[in-house]
């Protein structure tokens, strides 16, 4: 039966298709070490029914399971190997030998522990973050899942075994950096880095550094006149770093691995250096000078960008926003900086492109963030498995106008910023939890926060294997899992079938971003519009228009820049098209428009067929927690459907020539 407590962890006994040795010969380590040791003793124990004995002296003729440092192994990386009588678990490191023991331990509930069997791994990504949006009044930002797990009522509020628990479903997918709060630091969370919260802070640091995650936290830059008592946060201003540095001291008498802060500034009415005509460099490199002396690390986020725009004025594009501001600090940034910029230019939409700053940015530290919480991919209420879209932005093609006989993806260029081909180091995004029994709010949700984890560990997994390996964890092996699996790898094409059309983006009711507002951010000042008339959507964003398409490299620009050649799930983004314009299948833009809200809609109605047809084969409570949502996905798929289809039958006149209920 699922535990949805327990998630990919799940206690279900298996046939090992090898006898598992009963004794682990475990050498001594540090804490995360003896974290591995109990791991994979109560690892063994749920999976096979039995704890073995540890003992700390082996001969390496012995039948066992060995735990074993390797110098010659790369840091965080692992062996395993598989002979008649032994299974050795190799790492460089504590951390290493703890994902090691994590990836025996699903092999074995997959059934793929066999006598031969050798792997080799290493994470592609340095840095692989989780972001949490908690505020300390125990709300989170976002947050689809129920309540915060570290904060209520204005202080910390955390249950140890809780946490320990979150703690070992990161690391069993190889997470190993948090941040503890939202980026939007307002009212006690500025407190966070004073004495008086900073004792529960280090209890908290404690438990994840158990299980080698080190913490963020998020500061708010205006701190030394809103917390300290200067007058100014003038990144330039002596007495500023100065106030930067004692705190920073203190901080670390705390938590003396803290990574480091996370640091959202000059945008949508955070502090910031704009504020004193600084650049971002030089707020950045002030406060990574403060953190340096203790290994601290500054993560400075990209999303910045004008939001009081006047949407009369058709010259401003707000995509162009984030290269415009950071690709001409390329090289100013100190070495301890790193840049922390969301995978498209807009927000997390259902479709956009890839930012062009990836591929630009030579000399300067990056992550690229997403966002495991659905804001604009359904609340955890719709089924919206996001590894399908994660798979696409890792194979996006970057060639640099530097290097242009050579064309790289950006899965194969993660971590290899020290060979010169880019300074991509890694992933950041925003975590889908709370306090919900089940993590994730929706059950099937989890399977989008474990293939977070397995992407930034290695971005050239597919969003198939992700899927099978999380049902088959999740629900053991057999017709079940890949029934669910199909369900899965179906829910992200019917989402983006019946949102906005083609990548038009931000057709979502205001503040909740939950269904649809066709025009709700028509006139407003964030600028994300779509003008839609009787006779063309989009925006021109070629040369004839905001020349965004320029900020990418030439053969990349030539592409979008042409409606002949652009890819047809981001025209719109790209274009402004009129509706007879034709399309690659023989049919109009607004024929296309209609087909794909009816198809997302019915295939949205398979998925919750598909889902019933699993009644008797699920446990009672996972059924129908899922049916239900699945019932509210259905009413919101048919609201976009109808709202979307109406709208541009009545800008147009054109009917469906497929003759469906269209409302007038």
């Amino acid at each position: 039966m699922l535990k949805e407590y327990d998630c990919w962890l799940q206690e279900r006994k298996v046939t090992a298709k090898i006898k598992v040795p009963e004794v682990i010969y475990a050498q001594k380590g540090g804490e995360v070490c003896a974290t591995a040791v109990r791991e994979l003793s109560s690892g063994i124990n749920r999976l096979l029914g039995f704890v073995p004995k540890v003992q700390k002296k082996a001969d390496l003729k012995n039948s066992g399971v060995f735990l074993e440092f390797d110098s010659y192994l790369k840091p965080e990386s692992f062996s395993i190997s598989i002979t008649e009588n032994q299974i050795l678990i190799c790492a460089a490191d504590d951390n290493g030998l703890l994902y090691g023991v994590f990836r025996f331990l699903f092999l074995l509930a997959q059934g793929k522990i066999t006598h031969g069997l050798q792997i080799n791994e290493t994470p592609a990504s340095p840095l692989r973050m989780i972001n949490h949006w908690d505020n300390f009044d125990g709300t989170i930002e976002r947050g689809y899942a129920g309540g915060s797990l570290f904060y209520k009522d204005g202080n910390f509020d955390f249950d140890n075994k809780r946490i320990e628990d979150y703690a070992r479903l990161l690391a069993s997918t190889g997470i190993n950096r948090l941040s503890i709060n939202n980026v939007n630091v307002r009212a006690n969370a500025k407190l966070l880095i004073t004495e008086k919260y900073l004792r529960e802070a280090a209890k908290l640091a404690a438990i994840f550094r158990r299980y080698g995650i080190r913490l963020f936290i998020s500061i708010n830059f205006g701190a030394p006149w809103s917390l300290g008592k200067l007058e100014t946060a003038d990144p330039l201003d002596e007495r500023v770093f100065a106030w930067w540095k004692e705190r920073a001291s203190i901080i670390y008498k705390y938590i003396p691995d803290l990574a480091g802060f996370l640091v959202k500034a000059d945008s949508e009415g955070e502090p910031g250096p704009f504020q004193y005509e600084r650049t971002h460099a030089d707020g950045a490199n002030m406060l990574a000078k403060a953190v340096k002396p203790f290994g601290g690390e500054i993560v400075w986020r990209c999303f910045v960008y004008n939001c009081q725009q006047d949407w009369r004025d058709h010259s401003f594009d707000r995509a162009r926003a984030a290269y415009d501001h950071f690709m001409p600090l390329d090289g100013a940034f100190l070495e301890n900086v790193i840049l922390q910029i969301k995978f498209g230019p807009y927000d997390f939409q259902v479709r956009e492109p890839v930012t062009p700053l990836f591929g630009a940015l030579l000399k300067t530290r990056h992550v690229m963030e997403l966002q495991i919480t659905q804001e604009y991919t359904g609340h955890q209420i719709d089924l919206c498995f996001l590894p399908h879209v994660w798979q696409d932005i890792a194979r996006f093609d970057i060639v640099n106008n530097e290097n242009t006989e050579r064309k790289f993806r950006i899965m194969d260029l993660i971590g290899k910023y020290k060979e010169g081909l880019s300074n991509i180091e890694g992933f950041a995004s925003v975590v889908n939890v709370g306090l919900d029994n089940n993590w994730t709010g929706h059950t099937l949700a989890q399977a989008n926060l474990y293939g977070y984890g397995r992407l930034t560990w290695n971005p050239q997994l597919s969003a198939k294997e992700i899927a099978q390996e999380w049902c088959a964890l999740s629900f053991g092996e057999g017709e079940t899992a890949k029934k669910i699996e199909d369900i899965l790898l179906n829910s992200y094409p019917a989402y983006e079938k019946y949102n906005a059309p083609f990548g038009v983006c931000f057709m979502v009711t205001p503040n909740s971003h939950y269904g649809p507002n066709i025009e709700g951010y028509e006139f407003s000042r964030w600028g994300t519009y779509h003008r839609a008339d009787a006779n063309a959507i989009g925006i021109d964003r070629t040369p004839s228009g905001t020349g965004y398409t320029e900020q990418y490299s030439n053969e990349n620009a030539a592409i979008f820049r042409d409606a002949s050649r652009c890819p047809e799930n981001l025209i719109l983004f790209f274009h402004r098209l009129r509706y007879d314009f034709k399309m690659k299948n023989g049919n109009t833009l607004l024929q296309n428009i209609y087909d794909t809200h009816f198809e997302g809609y019915d295939e949205t109605f398979k998925m919750a067929e598909d889902w019933k047809s699993l009644k008797d084969s699920l446990q009672k409570e996972v059924y129908e927690s899922v049916l239900s949502r699945f019932e509210m996905q259905l009413i919101n798929a048919k609201e976009w459907r109808d709202q979307i289809n109406t709208y541009f039958f009545r800008k147009t006149g054109i009917p469906d020539n497929k003759n469906r209920k269209i409302f007038p």
